[in-house]
């Protein structure tokens, strides 16, 4: 009984790993405390950000991170950690844990990774500043195209100049 048991538990173990390896980002939160509404709520949000939302057991992330080289997160793995994976946007798990334990005091960041960087909870809120990448790029994209509208506005303009100052010869 106790094998099948070791062979469970290094098969989470690798799971994490697997997580880990695959994220941008990822978020510790002491959840204690939400009741099932909040917590389901959170999830939601989380689900729809497309960020994964787990707890697993402190010793196994512990080991993970460990096998990854991420040797000072243990120290954040205390009491009821919950742990949001984000894949596509590396501010998301943030950004949304953060917004939620603004209305939510029980929530609680612990500390984060990000890109095999372990960070508090000073550099996770900082992180959660940070619009979403659609954003970002939006507003890259409204930055390009106010020079290129002023560019073709003054050829315009020249252009008609030219046009009118032709016609009155």
């Amino acid at each position: 009984m106790a094998g099948k048991n070791r062979q469970l538990k290094e098969a989470k173990v690798q799971e994490i790993k697997e997580k880990f390896e695959k994220a941008q980002s990822i978020v510790l939160a002491s959840y204690q405390g939400l009741n099932v509404e909040e917590d389901t709520e959170l999830r939601k949000k989380l689900r729809e950000a497309g960020v994964e939302y787990k707890v697993y057991k402190n010793t196994l992330v512990t080991l993970a991170s460990k096998e990854l080289g991420l040797e000072g997160i243990a120290e954040y793995l205390e009491g009821p950690v919950s742990v949001a994976i984000g894949y596509d946007d590396a501010t998301a798990p943030a950004r949304i844990l953060n917004d939620f334990a603004k209305d939510h005091k029980k929530l609680q960041l612990k500390a984060g990774i990000v890109e095999g960087q372990i960070f508090d909870e000073a550099k996770i809120k900082e992180l959660a500043s940070i619009p979403p990448k659609d954003v970002l790029i939006a507003k890259l994209l409204g930055s390009l195209k106010a020079p290129l509208s002023k560019f073709v506005y003054l050829i315009n303009a020249i252009a008609e100049k030219n046009g009118s100052a032709e016609a009155a010869e």
